[in-house]
């Protein structure tokens, strides 16, 4: 035999077992289903409720304390994380400027006390001036108009007296400002607490035209906080005042502090199109761990459910594809099923008529739709009730066609993964 017929014959036998094993390969192919089921046993457990959000927390009160008139400052007698008593001085204004408005008002009120003397003094002899008047028209001693001219002149003295006594309140008015301005200058704190923020420094100018400039930040009383948490309109529902909650702060990540909710506002909060409501929680602080602005990742305990059935969530969102019911009989009492006998999976067009609440089931082999009620969600596993559905059965949660595993091989094939097959 030459070379030439040797290659030949090799050629011809390699193609051949090609070929074998492309149709052995073709065959296997076959006989594999053509989904794979992901299942989860039905189990009796604890079922959690919970509802989370993120907070801040704050002081049960707090106070911006301001200065009411302007000026600069010429001392501060508290800092930060200075405890202070309601009424104590915090700090104080230059008073030069107030001080000699106050004397000025002082001196203007004096002078319009001696106004007003001068003018009941003026009333006085007018009055004597009309009386003498008087006396002498009734003897015929002095003309008519001479009388009319005294009567004129009280008259107009007694006018003068309440002009000198309305100046005279006036100025009294602008002297009691002028003190009550300079009172001003010395500032107050107005609760006692713990200033947890100083704006201001000895020698700034503050300006008081449009607004009060906030020199302390006070917090009352820092051993009782709260905070607020965003919670969204979703699950504002399911909370209550009293209800219990917990809460995480960067600062002590190990450590989980308690609380109750005191109440959930009803102002409603929009950003970007989400709407969430403020939930109000009391937090005892006795150890001064927690700080005013700490964000809290909160959770609050909404229901919990012990030794009761539950699915994974995953079981509740799994819909069959039409090919995997052809045929099957479905078990339950959903929408468009006969109460007892059941009926095909698959509707005239195809597409699988399944109730809105169901499980499927894995029972002989086969996958079975089975009604339930569903109770309280963990974000894992959800409580669900049904008479047809009993500890240990098996649902299905999702099953994955051909085409998916083939291509879930192959990326993994790309990353250098190892290749688990399904069956």
């Amino acid at each position: 035999m030459t070379r030439g017929v040797a290659a030949v014959i090799g050629v011809v036998a390699a193609v051949g077992v090609g070929g074998g094993i492309k149709a052995i390969g073709d065959v296997r192919d076959k006989k594999k289903p053509a989904y794979h089921l992901e299942k989860a046993p039905v189990q009796r457990g604890t079922v959690v409720g919970k509802v989370t959000a993120t907070g801040t927390l704050a002081a049960l009160v707090t106070v911006q304390v301001g200065s009411q008139i302007s000026g600069r400052i010429q001392e501060l007698a508290a800092d930060f994380g200075s405890t202070v008593k309601k009424g104590q001085v915090i700090a104080k204004l230059d008073a030069q400027l107030y001080a000699a408005a106050s004397e000025q008002a002082r001196a203007n009120r004096d002078a319009a006390r001696g106004n007003l003397a001068q003018a009941r003094a003026k009333m006085a002899n007018a009055d004597k001036q009309y009386q003498r008047a008087q006396e002498l028209a009734g003897k015929n001693l002095i003309p008519p108009s001479e009388l009319d001219a005294r009567m004129a002149d009280a008259e107009a003295a007694r006018a003068a007296v309440a002009a000198a006594q309305g100046d005279l309140e006036q100025a009294r008015a602008a002297y009691h400002q002028a003190n009550v301005n300079l009172g001003y200058t010395t500032i107050v704190s107005p609760i006692s607490g713990i200033v947890i923020s100083r704006n201001v420094d000895v020698g700034q100018t503050v300006a008081a035209s449009l607004q009060a400039p906030t020199l302390y930040t006070i917090a009352e009383d820092l051993r009782q906080m709260q905070v607020h948490a965003a919670v969204s309109e979703a699950d504002v529902g399911k909370l209550a005042a009293g209800m219990r909650a917990t809460f995480t702060v960067d600062a002590y990540p190990q450590e989980r502090f308690e609380g109750k909710i005191s109440q959930i506002r009803d102002a409603p909060q929009t950003v970007q199109n989400v709407v969430t409501y403020d939930a109000v929680i009391q937090v005892d602080n006795t150890a001064m761990k927690l700080k005013p602005g700490m964000t809290a990742n909160v959770t609050f305990i909404y229901a919990n459910r012990k030794d009761v059935l539950r699915v994974p969530t995953a079981a509740l969102r799994f819909r069959p594809p039409a090919e995997l019911l052809s045929g099957v009989k479905i078990k339950g009492k959903g929408k468009g099923k006969d109460k007892d006998k059941g009926r095909d999976a698959t509707a005239a067009d195809g597409v699988p008529a399944i109730a809105p609440r169901t499980v499927w089931v894995l029972r002989d082999g086969a996958p079975v739709e089975v009604p339930v009620t569903v109770g309280v969600a963990d974000g894992s596993h959800v409580e669900v009730e049904s008479p047809d559905l009993a500890e240990g059965d098996v649902v299905i949660t999702d099953a994955i066609g051909r085409a998916e595993r083939a291509e879930g091989k192959r990326l993994k094939a790309q990353a250098g993964g190892t290749t688990k097959a399904f069956f």
